[in-house]
């Protein structure tokens, strides 16, 4: 479970609470992080690093230049248009201590900033997945964040301190593990904050609905994390066959152990592995729901294509092309738009053809992008 001697790709997602430090970023924790990034490198493995950070530092760079408006400060960046500002202050604070620290070793660092429409459109996201690729090719070291001065999403909603973030990412370049550097230790079997005699859980082979449930709610002032988010990152994550350890960041030498193989925080086993497409289908945000009966989703759940016939209705406005639910059980990509489809329900097949044109497919949907949910 833990020899991760053929781990060739790995992302390294590290939280904000661990990488700042008072009003700003801790410079020392950085190169520390540099040294075993480099390591990993030097041993012939592609690192990408998903960094939090840059709204703690935004706040502390104003903090410095305003004095007694701190207290203030740190309270509006609870707000989303202060949080979009200091992210904007932030970012470039950041990236100059990572790049200060991995030059001491002769390693590139590059910047890479995502919303969540990036990652929702293939075309965006087949792009941002060759960029990564090229990077990883010339040994540098893609250092990812989410954009939040510009995000259409309340900042924390998209991605929760960058949690969701990061298994994405690992999904989307198949990784061969995520690690997750937090103040969060490990997985427990009840809050260890209010009960003493809580038990660190060393390995999750199945995210059940009790550990969901036992997650809890969100991080600090500067954070959106928390384990409700690390949880479901590792669900993410697992789809893609990656195995996940959710470690503390601030224990020496972190990386290396964990790639050693030690017995540190706890490490979520994969559950299923999904094609690349399939990965991307499954984390898509949906743009409605086709709601089917019980015979047509017992024929996707066999592998077979969706027939308009067995379509009940139809919720939201969406294009060909779009990813939707089906019903709660499964996503797919929709060969047929809203409009078109509320007119198709519950007829035969025949009738696509007739509505859109001899070419067009007489299904709404191919095995092929159809994933299953409740597998």
């Amino acid at each position: 479970m833990r020899n991760f001697e053929n781990a060739k790709r790995i992302v390294v997602k590290i939280g904000t609470n661990i990488l700042t430090k008072g009003a700003g970023v801790d410079a020392g924790y950085v190169r520390r992080v540099a040294g075993q990034v480099d390591s990993l490198l030097r041993d012939g493995r592609q690192v990408v690093i998903v960094s939090s950070g840059a709204i703690g530092m935004g706040v502390g760079q104003l903090s410095d230049h305003q004095g007694s408006r701190k207290s203030s400060l740190a309270g509006g960046a609870r707000n989303v248009k202060m949080r979009q500002a200091c992210a904007a202050i932030g970012q470039p604070l950041l990236m100059a201590e990572y790049r200060k620290s991995f030059i001491r070793y002769g390693v590139t660092v590059a910047q890479v900033l995502l919303t969540t429409e990036v990652l929702n459109h293939r075309k965006t996201y087949l792009n941002l997945r060759n960029a990564i690729e090229t990077l990883l090719k010339l040994s540098v070291v893609p250092i990812l964040n989410e954009n939040d001065s510009v995000s259409t999403d309340e900042i924390g909603s998209a991605f929760g301190d960058n949690d969701k973030l990061s298994a994405l990412v690992a999904s989307k370049i198949d990784a061969d593990l995520l690690i997750m550097l937090s103040d969060i230790d490990a997985l427990y079997d009840r809050n260890p904050r209010k009960y003493a005699d809580a038990k660190l859980i060393p390995t999750v082979f199945e995210i059940t609905d009790e550990i969901v449930r036992n997650a809890g709610g969100k991080g600090s002032v500067h954070s959106t994390g928390g384990m409700k988010t690390k949880i479901e990152a590792a669900m993410i994550a697992s789809n893609a066959g990656c195995r996940i350890v959710l470690a503390d960041g601030r224990l020496k030498n972190v990386i290396g152990r964990i790639i050693a193989g030690e017995k540190i925080g706890t490490i979520f086993m994969p559950k299923r592995k999904l094609s690349n497409r399939a990965r991307w289908i499954l984390n898509n945000s949906p743009a409605g729901t086709i709601f089917i009966d019980a015979g047509a989703m017992q024929a996707v759940r066999n592998r077979k294509s969706l027939l308009p016939s067995g379509v009940l209705g139809v919720e939201g406005t969406f294009e060909k092309g779009a990813v939707v639910m089906l019903n709660d059980n499964a996503r797919a990509v929709t060969s047929i738009g809203s409009s078109q489809l509320k007119s198709l329900a519950g007829k035969h097949s025949t009738e696509i053809k007739k509505l859109l044109g001899p070419k067009h497919r007489d299904v709404v949907a191919i095995p092929e992008d159809v994933v299953m949910i409740d597998y």
